[in-house]
């Protein structure tokens, strides 16, 4: 038997997927770094409102994955995928063209669900059409389309929100979808998913196992802190500035900052931290993530000092001190991301029993579910008190109203300290356990 050989060279099926996968993070992220602005500028909602459906949108988006996979493998790859880009284009273009809140929230489940069947699929495409010695180069082109595709939907975002209008970025996402779906109508051909996957009483039991395990549910939930941090790129950031400095503010190219900061770092520092334990390696991204927070709270400090609203940087050119503190602080959630993300699944792989790592992976998406619905949720009545809705606002209100805007960074950094002693306590309880069950074993 020929050995198999390390290649750049794959399958027309891979191509057309990460090609497929490009579109989609193109679209949904162009739409989702101004959803929260769209939802209560153009649909109505307020800002507590806009909280709870954006966050019951973004955390389930990550948890519908493990049903859909299920059902794509059912259905197979190609009539899956035909059916996620109808949704999502249907989706896309309701929510650009019709504005109302029941429309709005229906246009969001159809993004959810057919968002919710793309992952799975290009995911498992990219498996299916490499061997094993080559899966490694396969993923490293996945998330380089992903990275792209997200890096381009958040840049594209802000011309067209700034000339033509917020609605207008959903109809983007519409037709880069609906590009999408004549890409897998042309070009991509079913795999062969017979005897693959899992029934749906399958996917129930794994996830109540998954659940049963305080130990692992733990961990979820105190990483669960960082993205909650690291996802007000999302929940808060764009309102934030928006409001404090004006139309003419890029919170949609401030966002990409963070995978910039993660593409340019990530390798050089989990080269540096190989040698130390997983757990230390996430407590230095919950150390480092709370002074983010930190730092762009700092700005009225940084207006006061620069006496206004401008800060010259190196005598080139002048920025909102808001938007200084912003860039410092969202590099360094980029930066405590390098220390998580590559660490963080190879933790939580060491706490599922034997024989079980790839059930408990498949379910650390959790923390992002739980994530998301904090972050979302708890934003939404942050900016309500400290940084309101200047349409809600009278012109004497307007002059106080966000004096204390700044506050609400505060609380994100007490989260990322609360999730830094937690994981301490966390790490020093099961030490103890770990080691008096080592001595138990000892003596019998």
């Amino acid at each position: 038997m020929a050995e198999e050989k390390l290649t750049w060279k794959f399958p027309r099926e891979f191509w057309t997927a990460n090609v497929i996968e490009l579109f989609e993070r193109a679209a949904y992220y162009g739409m989702f770094i101004v959803l929260a602005v769209y939802l209560t500028r153009e649909v109505g909602f307020t800002d507590v409102e806009t909280g709870w459906v954006s966050g019951l949108f973004a955390s389930l988006i990550y948890m519908m994955p493990t049903f859909n996979g299920a059902l794509s493998d059912k259905m197979g790859f190609r009539k899956a995928l035909i059916l996620a880009f109808a949704l999502l284009s249907t989706g896309y273009l309701l929510l650009g063209l019709w504005p109302t809140k029941l429309v709005a929230v229906t246009a969001l489940a159809l993004i959810m669900m057919g968002g919710a069947f793309v992952k799975p699929i290009i995911s498992g495409t990219v498996a299916k059409a490499s061997d094993e010695k080559n899966r490694a180069r396969a993923y490293s082109i996945f998330y380089m389309m992903v990275n792209i595709g997200a890096f381009l939907g958040k840049t594209i975002a802000k011309p067209l929100r700034v000339d033509l209008g917020l609605r207008y970025i959903n109809i983007y996402a519409a037709i880069v979808a609906f590009m999408a779906l004549i890409i897998v109508f042309i070009w991509y051909k079913d795999l062969d998913t017979s005897g693959q996957g899992k029934s749906f009483k399958e996917v129930m039991n794994g996830l109540v196992r998954v659940l049963k395990n305080v130990r692992f549910m733990l961990l979820i939930l105190i990483v669960a802190g960082f993205w909650a941090i690291q996802h007000q790129l999302y929940a808060t950031m764009p309102k934030y500035t928006l409001r404090l400095v004006g139309e003419h503010a890029s919170p949609e190219w401030l966002a990409n900052i963070n995978p910039l900061v993660v593409v340019l770092l990530v390798v050089p520092v989990t080269h540096l931290v190989r040698k130390i334990s997983p757990v230390s390696s996430i407590g230095i991204a919950l150390l480092i993530i709370p002074f983010s927070s930190l730092t762009i709270s700092l700005s009225p400090i940084l207006t006061r000092w620069a006496g206004g609203n401008h800060v010259e940087i190196l005598g080139l050119f002048a920025l909102h001190p808001i938007t200084v503190t912003l860039i410092i602080g969202i590099a360094l959630q980029g930066l405590a991301e390098t220390f998580l993300s590559p660490r963080f699944l190879e933790y939580a792989s060491k706490q599922a029993p034997k024989g079980e790592e790839g059930l408990y992976l498949g379910y650390q998406n959790l923390t992002t579910y739980f994530a998301n619905l904090f972050a979302f949720v708890s934003s939404g009545y942050l900016l309500d008190k400290y940084c309101p809705d200047p349409h809600t606002l009278t012109q004497a209100q307007m002059a106080t109203a966000y004096t204390h805007a700044h506050y609400i960074w505060y609380f994100y950094a007490g989260v990322g300290f609360l999730a830094f002693f937690l994981l301490l306590i966390y790490k020093f309880t099961f030490d103890y356990i770990d080691r008096r069950k080592a001595r138990l074993m000892n003596v019998s």
